[in-house]
């Protein structure tokens, strides 16, 4: 393990997080903050709470993937149309640090938890929104779910018809939104002033899209953008191949001195060249290409992914199976480093926070919780008993902006 920045405390301790986001983005952004130190309160709605709470698979009544990105919170169940609720809030923005939103824009401020009401109870508030395509512009009235985000930022067309397997559109707007609310937590240090951070998924996406968007920015300014970076299939070397056994292995082979050592472990380094040129790495390799692909699928398709396991793994050579989720859950690699963590007897392993082997974490994070659990906690903290904090039910609140 490496060493730890600091045995002072976790970053964040101290910090208060009022959490009204839901679904992906903003709850495994504040699933962050809490794995830091922070205290979150989770705010749902009395009637089913956050959807995500549904999501298969389900281990026992909890959904996994809601286990998965709630955890290290407390749930505070409101009707925000109330006026009780209302004045539950009202109470906790003024003693919030930080507040996340994933409202359909405008629905904040119509709920009257929209930024100038928190920050008229804390003027130095940090307020985050994570919206789709952000606060304005002609898509902000768009529902952001993962699959638009992906097709609008042009990361989708080297693939066209095929469905990503990764939430790449709400990953990528946690964690601009986790680094944003950092920022602005050390801005605030300095200056004594919060602010509303306007987070898209679709601005954060595109900002990581330099692979798949550079033939456009070339072309943009004149040149032909070709030929493009080949990493969707097109340069053999960096490809998937069958195995004997039905499996599939990843081949990631772009270095010269990888290529070589390669060859000469399956015994071709005819293949291999000493002249090979550094814009090569990314090509298709030209009229070698097929060479290459014949070669390589000849000697997996030989060979079972535990076979070609025990050949590569030793030699460093960056080959190997395309892994199940199981196999990925149990995998040594992953339980050594930590990062698949064991909960408590009869809970789902827990995707472990990867700054905790830093200190900047908690080592261990506790369950998500279940709808208004916290509720008689969160209520006496403010003063208030339960008979006035009770909220009646009533109808859903609107849509939010999430996948």
């Amino acid at each position: 393990m490496t060493g730890r920045v600091s045995d002072a405390g976790l970053p964040l301790d101290g910090v208060r997080v009022l959490d009204f986001s839901r679904l992906l983005p903003g709850p495994w952004a504040t699933q962050m903050l809490a794995d830091m130190g922070a205290d979150v309160i989770k705010v749902e709605h009395v009637e089913g709470g956050d959807p995500s709470r549904h999501n298969p698979p389900m281990a026992g009544d909890t959904s996994v993937y809601f286990r998965s990105v709630n955890g290290g919170k407390r749930s505070l169940a409101l009707d925000l149309r109330a006026e009780p609720s209302k004045a539950v809030i009202r109470r906790l923005f003024g003693l919030s640090d930080i507040v996340f939103e994933s409202f359909s824009v405008g629905t904040a401020d119509r709920l009257g938890v929209g930024y100038r009401d928190a920050r008229a109870l804390r003027p130095d508030v940090i307020y985050c929104s994570i919206s789709g395509y952000g606060q304005d512009g002609p898509r902000s009235s768009v529902s952001g779910h993962d699959l638009i985000i992906q097709a609008t930022s042009g990361i989708l067309s080297p693939q066209p018809g095929s469905l990503p397997h990764f939430q790449a559109g709400d990953y990528s707007a946690a964690s601009m939104a986790t680094i944003a609310v950092l920022a602005a937590l050390r801005q605030r240090d300095a200056s004594g002033e919060g602010g509303h951070l306007d987070i898209s998924m679709a601005d954060s996406l595109v900002a990581m899209g330099a692979i798949a968007l550079g033939p456009g920015l070339a072309r943009a300014a004149g040149f032909p953008g070709e030929p493009r970076i080949e990493v969707w299939g097109a340069n053999p070397r960096y490809a998937i191949y069958p195995t004997v056994d039905g499996r599939t292995v990843a081949v990631c082979l772009l270095e010269a001195r990888l290529w070589r050592a390669f060859c000469e472990a399956i015994g071709r380094l005819d293949l291999a060249s000493e002249d090979e040129r550094p814009e090569q790495r990314h090509s298709s390799h030209g009229a070698r290409g097929e060479e290459f692909r014949s070669a390589i699928a000849s000697w997996c398709a030989a060979r079972t992914a535990a076979e070609i396991d025990a050949v590569m793994r030793p030699l460093g050579l960056p080959v190997a199976a395309v892994a199940t989720a199981d196999e990925a859950v149990s995998d040594l690699h992953n339980r050594q480093r930590g990062i698949i963590a064991q909960g408590d007897a009869g809970s789902t392993p827990i995707l472990a926070n990867p700054l905790a082997r830093a200190g900047l974490a908690r080592p261990e994070r506790s369950a998500a919780p279940a709808l208004g659990e916290h509720n008689h906690a969160i209520l006496a903290e403010l003063g208030l008993n339960n008979e006035r904090g009770h909220i009646a039910p009533s109808q859903g609140e609107d849509a939010r902006t999430e996948s």
